[in-house]
């Protein structure tokens, strides 16, 4: 695998641009002037509940499906049969031959996107090496399990080596080996500088690997930021606090530094006792870590962070209705 490269541009200008883009299933609006960028070697995570418009948008990006306003820029080309060779995607709607032979069907999909021959064969020995298909390069698709199928799907998205790979849902049928091994191959081809979008509901993963997110609910895009900037943007008032004993509770309500304090498991496997606290108005966390140095040691402590998890109920069950979309790229 260290073989594959990709062909990057400079890097001064993002490899996605989405401008004011509209679409409409007869009378209902399944995408609602949505604009965003993604950045080269950048990986986003596109989510949304379902039906939220996202697999609209990504076919829209891959010319799949036309939007009836707006605009779509790849690589600097506007959104063509060209621009889309730049592009490697893999729907969640899984789109395999099933009578083909493994290799027939990587080396199809490959010349379609206008790969050279020589290139594609080299490329798909490599990552058939990796998934461990060698052996069943000549099987017919059909043949396989559904976690080889996936693998096959995903080769075949990657064989043209292109610039932007777009992966919905590629979680799915892969056991916890088989989805390890997938984010470590995503982790490679961002180091060579891939960039590549994510569209899936496993919040872990998404929150492990990529460096951005863009949440589409109803057709509106509610937010497109950094993961870092949005927890930053949505946390309370709280900290996680860890000390050697326990503490008292209504001691510690009583000095006026906090709203409230919660036992919670603790972190990381420390050892101790851990309490979510919420401190009061215009108090600082020194405020609270004297209060709590009264009755023990303090062995830890950090302000808790919404999870990617809690983020996404609170922008799709509409808490964020009324306040500012953070839209920075």
């Amino acid at each position: 695998m260290d073989n594959i490269t990709t062909a990057n541009s400079p890097a001064t200008e993002p490899i996605l641009k989405v401008e004011n883009l509209t679409k409409f299933f007869g009378s209902k609006k399944a995408l609602d002037n949505v604009s965003f960028t993604v950045e080269r070697g950048s990986i986003c995570g596109v989510l949304g509940p379902n039906g939220a418009g996202k697999t609209t948008l990504l076919r829209i990006i891959n010319g799949i499906m036309v939007n009836d306003k707006g605009s779509v820029e790849i690589a600097g080309l506007p959104a063509s049969l060209a621009a889309s060779r730049q592009i490697g995607y893999m729907p969640e709607e899984r789109g395999l031959y099933d009578k083909m032979r493994v290799d027939d069907q990587i080396m199809y999909f490959g010349r379609l996107k206008g790969g050279d021959k020589k290139q594609l064969r080299k490329v798909m020995d490599e990552y058939l090496e990796l998934f461990n298909l060698t052996a069943d390069r000549r099987r017919r698709v059909k043949e396989l399990s559904k976690g080889n199928q996936q693998k096959v799907q995903i080769i075949s998205t990657l064989v043209h080596e292109p610039e932007l790979v777009i992966l919905d849902e590629p979680f799915s049928g892969f056991d916890p080996i088989n989805g390890q091994l997938l984010q470590e191959l995503i982790s490679r081809l961002h180091d060579r500088g891939t960039t590549i979008m994510l569209s899936s509901h496993n919040m872990p993963a998404i929150e492990e690997m990529c460096s951005d997110i863009a949440l589409i609910n109803k057709g509106h895009l509610l937010v497109k930021d950094s993961i870092e900037n949005i927890k930053e943007a949505n946390k309370d008032n709280s900290l996680i606090l860890t000390t050697d004993s326990e503490l008292s509770l209504p001691m510690m309500t009583d000095t006026g530094t906090i709203d409230s304090i919660t036992p919670v498991k603790t972190i990381n496997w420390r050892k101790g006792f851990a309490y979510k606290v919420v401190k009061s108005e215009g108090k600082s966390n020194m405020d609270v870590l004297d209060a709590a140095a009264m009755q023990a040691d303090i062995i830890h402590f950090e302000e808790s962070l919404p999870s990617l998890t809690d983020i996404f109920i609170k922008y799709t069950a509409g808490e964020s209705a009324d306040t500012d979309i953070n839209q920075h790229n």
